[in-house]
C-alpha cells in the first residue's frame, strides 16, 4: 500500500492521462460487447459535445491543482483533518476511510447540493440533458459545474487532511467510476445488485438519470453506494423502464449542441414534474 500511495503522491500527468482516455476507450469498446440500449444515435456526433466538456473540465481542473497540493500539504504540516485526529491504525485503513470521506464531500455532497439549490441545478442540468447516457457523459460538466465540483473537492481535502498520495488516488478512482456508472452495458441484473451494495454500479447509477423526479434525485454516489444507502438517497427503478433526459428541457436538438449547453445554466428556472 505504501508504494502505491508513493506512486499517487507523484504520478505523471500523462499517466493521469492515460486513466481518463484509457477508461473513455475500454468502456466505450465494452458498450459494443454489452450494450444496454441499443441507441440510433451516430456515437461519435453524440461524443463530440461531451468529450468538449470532458476537455473543459480537463483544463479548469489542472489550472486549480495547485490548490488542492497546498491545501493537502498544509493539513499534513499542520497535522489538520479527521483522518488525521483518528487514532492509529494501518495504512491500508487509512487510506480506504481517506477516499471514502473524500468521495463524501468532492462528490456526494457536491452532487446532492446541486439538485437542491436551483442556481447550481441550473448549472448541473448540462450533465443531465444527455438523451443518450453513456460512458462519454461521465465528464460532460458546464465549466462552471467543473469550479463548483472543483470547491467541493478542495474543502474535502481540507476537512479530511488527506495527503496528496490519498488525492490522487481518489480522484483517479472518481474518473473510473464515473466512466463506470455511466457506460451503456449491461451486466446480469444480480451482478449488477450485488455490485450496488458496495459501489455505484451502472443500473444504480442510470436511475438519476431517468426525466423525471423522484429519480433524478436519487443515487447521487460516484465510487461508493454507502453515502446513499446511509442518507436515505438509493432508489430503485428497472432498467428497462429508464428514459434519459429531464422533463423540462427536452430539446433533443439544443441538448447535442455546445453553444446551447453552453448557454443552458442562464434559462429561467423551469420546476420539474413528479411522477410516480
Amino acid at each position: 500500500m505504501e508504494s502505491i500511495i508513493t506512486y499517487f503522491e507523484t504520478i505523471p500527468s500523462a499517466h493521469r492521462s492515460f486513466i481518463l482516455v484509457g477508461g473513455i476507450t475500454f468502456f466505450w469498446l465494452l458498450e459494443g460487447i454489452l450494450p444496454l440500449q441499443s441507441f440510433t444515435y451516430k456515437k461519435w456526433r453524440h461524443a463530440l459535445p461531451n468529450l468538449f466538456f470532458t476537455f473543459t473540465t480537463v483544463v479548469i481542473n489542472f489550472l486549480l491543482a495547485f490548490l488542492l497540493l497546498k491545501t493537502s500539504d498544509w493539513t499534513v504540516v499542520n497535522n489538520f483533518g479527521i483522518i488525521n485526529w483518528l487514532p492509529q491504525m494501518p495504512l491500508w485503513l487509512y487510506v480506504i476511510i481517506g477516499v471514502m470521506l473524500l468521495d463524501f464531500f468532492g462528490a456526494y455532497l457536491a452532487h446532492y447540493t446541486e439538485h437542491k439549490v436551483k442556481p447550481l441545478w441550473m448549472v448541473h442540468l448540462v450533465h443531465h440533458t444527455d438523451h443518450n447516457v453513456d460512458t462519454t457523459t461521465a465528464n460532460r460538466h458546464h465549466p462552471l459545474e467543473s469550479v463548483i465540483r472543483f470547491v467541493f473537492t478542495l474543502a474535502g481535502v481540507f476537512i479530511v487532511g488527506a495527503p496528496m498520495g490519498v488525492v490522487m488516488l481518489y480522484q483517479s478512482l472518481s474518473l473510473v467510476a464515473t466512466q463506470f456508472g455511466h457506460a451503456n452495458i449491461k451486466l446480469p441484473k444480480r451482478v449488477d445488485e450485488v455490485i450496488s451494495y458496495f459501489l455505484v454500479s451502472p443500473d444504480m447509477h442510470k436511475v438519476h438519470h431517468h426525466y423525471v423526479l423522484p429519480y433524478t434525485d436519487s443515487n447521487y454516489g460516484n465510487i461508493f453506494s454507502v453515502w446513499d444507502r446511509l442518507f436515505g438517497t438509493f432508489m430503485k427503478l428497472d432498467r428497462d423502464s429508464i428514459v434519459y433526459g429531464v422533463d423540462t428541457f427536452p430539446d433533443e436538438v439544443e441538448n447535442a449542441s455546445i453553444k446551447g449547453l453552453l448557454k443552458q445554466p442562464f434559462h429561467k428556472y423551469r420546476k420539474p414534474t413528479t411522477k410516480t
